[in-house]
């Protein structure tokens, strides 16, 4: 395994406007749930941070709030130092509910604006009034920049005609089981020059059993979840946010980032986990 730059800064991704931030972030998906845990995921928080894992991904959904109480303690004197993304329920993405999810998060974070916000997935709300609500809370700078989660093709070209072209993300499931973004919706993205946010590249964990994927990181000196990570990262572009809960894991993360992937280990790794032969209707969790 080459990890050149470990202690290093991560490699950056350009956002649409030039902003520049890390291509590897921290999940937090089930955090701040759990008393016993409290401790260890705040260290895992603080730790990915030292380590360049500056953005920190969340959701009015997770634990109904809980981990963004969490993030908000973890993240204490350090606000400005990263780039805070959150996620509203798609039944409060219109302009009478939006600003109110939005304080509310604000609040639970302990800070005065968020770097990215997002509508969670599709609901009932039409896309203009979800676009409307998000320019409104940057004009009054809650937020700095507003993106989707769980939109496919079809969705995104539905946003750009509804005045979305403001829209600097979106944020799916993509990781090595799950590779049908690959036909249609990540060209797409990159050819409007919106960048794409993988959630769950290890597949919540599931990819660490994988024998195949287990043997080929074991003949490169790296784990399956390193692999399975890097492999996600491969993509021009993309961010990832794994969830991890304890800062072992989170050192674990931060290596994957600089693990080089050869043309070899890739056409393998193709082998091993085929791209869809067709087009696949974009999967969520």
């Amino acid at each position: 395994m080459t990890t050149p730059n470990a202690n290093g800064p991560v490699r950056a991704v350009v956002l649409p406007g030039g902003e520049e931030v890390p291509c590897l972030g921290q999940g937090t998906w089930m955090m701040g749930e759990r008393k016993d845990r409290r401790e260890a995921e705040i260290a895992a928080l603080r730790t990915g941070i030292d380590l360049g894992m500056t953005l920190i991904d969340t959701a009015e959904m997770y634990g109904e709030g809980a981990s963004e109480k969490l993030i908000g303690e973890a993240i204490a004197g350090r606000r400005d130092d990263l780039f805070l993304v959150s996620k509203a329920y798609p039944q409060n993405a219109s302009p009478s509910r939006l600003p109110r999810s939005c304080e509310a998060s604000l609040k639970r974070l302990g800070t005065d604006r968020l770097d990215l916000y997002l509508l969670h997935w599709r609901g009932n709300v039409p896309l203009a009034e979800t676009v409307e609500a998000m320019d409104a809370l940057q004009r009054a700078g809650k937020i700095r920049h507003w993106g989707v989660s769980n939109l496919d093709t079809d969705d995104m070209e539905e946003l750009v005609e509804a005045g979305g072209s403001a829209c600097v993300t979106d944020q799916i499931l993509y990781n090595l089981t799950r590779r049908g973004p690959e036909r249609d919706l990540l060209p797409w993205l990159a050819g409007q020059g919106t960048t794409a946010m993988a959630y769950s590249p290890v597949e919540q964990g599931r990819l660490i059993g994988n024998r195949k994927l287990a043997a080929l990181a074991s003949d490169m000196g790296a784990t399956a979840a390193q692999l399975a990570l890097a492999w996600t990262l491969r993509q021009p572009g993309l961010i990832a946010i794994p969830k991890t809960a304890t800062a072992d894991h989170v050192r674990e993360n931060r290596a994957a980032a600089d693990l080089v992937l050869t043309p070899d280990i890739l056409a393998r790794l193709d082998a091993a986990f085929p791209a869809p032969t067709e087009r696949r209707p974009l999967e969520m969790l």
